[in-house]
């Protein structure tokens, strides 16, 4: 009788199934920037695929109907993203960001009254935030901040572009 149940609870062991985080199958999030949304009206949604519980891909779309605002009315671009928190995939993170961005400038010239030039620019930068989650991992606030720096064409180079928000997100 005993060895029996020795055995039982030796075989036991394959079928429990208990860890310290919870099951973290999940590795996609979407995300909609609320904050960007309530303070200038612009759409930004962002994807974002777990490589592992402390780095992360991404992209991010976004739209505005101002195209002379900051970071003109079109936008596509990818992220990487390391965290640096004691639960998996939240807490503070660093991110280096790409963006692609169309929008228009405003010129004024002296008697023909001014005018607008389209353009598009590529920028890279850096950013930071921090990002919480619930105790289910299905839902996520997140606040981050970056700046970058314009690459081309060459009127743009000088100029810096920044990005900020308020973002929740839900992974599945």
């Amino acid at each position: 009788m005993k060895k029996l149940v020795f055995i039982g609870v030796l075989l036991s062991g394959f079928f429990l199934n208990a860890q310290a985080y919870p099951n973290l199958d999940s590795g996609n999030e979407l995300k909609f920037n609320i904050g960007l949304f309530l303070a200038t009206t612009a759409v930004e949604g962002s994807y974002e695929y777990y490589l592992s519980e402390d780095t992360s891909v991404g992209g991010t779309l976004y739209f505005d109907n101002d195209a002379t605002d900051y970071n003109g009315n079109f936008g596509i671009g990818p992220n990487f993203r390391a965290y640096f928190g004691y639960q998996p995939r939240s807490g503070f993170f660093a991110e280096a960001f790409g963006l692609y961005y169309t929008g228009e400038d405003e010129t004024s010239q002296d008697n023909l009254g001014s005018r607008n030039n389209d353009y598009s620019t590529v920028a890279l930068g850096l950013g930071l935030g921090n990002k919480w989650v619930t105790r289910s991992q299905r839902f996520s606030l997140e606040i981050f901040g970056g700046f970058g720096r314009n690459i081309n064409p060459d009127d743009f180079q000088d100029t810096f572009m920044y990005r900020g928000g308020l973002s929740v997100g839900f992974r599945f």
